[in-house]
């Protein structure tokens, strides 16, 4: 069976993506897994399938490169976003995740946005117990959410100066996170700018 799919970054982040609308999803978590091999497949770090959907464009679903699945993931869905629109000629439409329904839309500048609601409770990270989210009881004082997979962000007054290689996954495999989390570094530059450099969860180093 031939599949045809368009590989994507943002970023620093990439994904492949499978349109499959009309057509039998062939993407199961094995099938992922194997595909996210960067040494002997394709390699991403999310992998989304178009599906058809009665209740908004298409409905989307997301894995990661271990074959787990996620609930959504912002930076395929705007790829999606921006490939269903040029293909419909229409610059906002509203996709379906396992999360629910999200709203995307293009700007005068040609960029793609996605509001992904608002992040889930402490229990929905997942964390391992109830803690204030806003600042978690690690070094640095870091906070934690969940837009349907879990990030721990620390805000940094110099980005040089961080190890992300070093800090990244003994932050990742923390006891607080029991599905393993996505850590973020953040430098304030103004109100409109920040740097940001990410360790993906299970994943490498990524920087933009």
């Amino acid at each position: 069976m031939t599949v045809h799919f368009a590989k994507m970054h943002a970023h620093g982040d990439d994904f492949v993506i499978f349109d499959m609308r009309g057509k039998a999803n062939p993407i199961t978590s094995e099938v992922a897994r194997r595909l996210g091999d960067r040494y002997r497949a394709i390699g991403f770090n999310q992998l989304a399938v178009i599906l058809d959907c009665d209740d908004a464009a298409a409905h989307l679903l997301f894995w990661n490169a271990d074959g787990s699945m996620l609930d959504t993931c912002g930076s395929a869905t705007r790829g999606v976003a921006d490939m269903l629109m040029r293909e419909s000629n229409r610059p906002c439409l509203v996709l379906r995740t396992n999360r629910g329904l999200v709203t995307c839309t293009r700007d005068l500048d040609q960029r793609v946005s996605v509001d992904m609601g608002t992040p889930f409770n402490w229990q929905d990270i997942p964390l391992t117990e109830e803690l204030d989210t806003i600042a978690l009881p690690l070094s640095g004082g870091p906070t934690a959410c969940s837009m349907g997979n879990p990030h721990c962000t620390f805000f940094v007054e110099n980005l040089e100066s961080v190890n992300v290689a070093a800090i990244g996954p003994m932050i990742e495999t923390n006891p607080l996170f029991r599905d393993k989390t996505n850590v973020h570094f953040v430098q304030v530059i103004d109100r409109g700018r920040i740097r940001l450099r990410i360790w993906e969860r299970q994943q490498s180093a990524l920087s933009a």
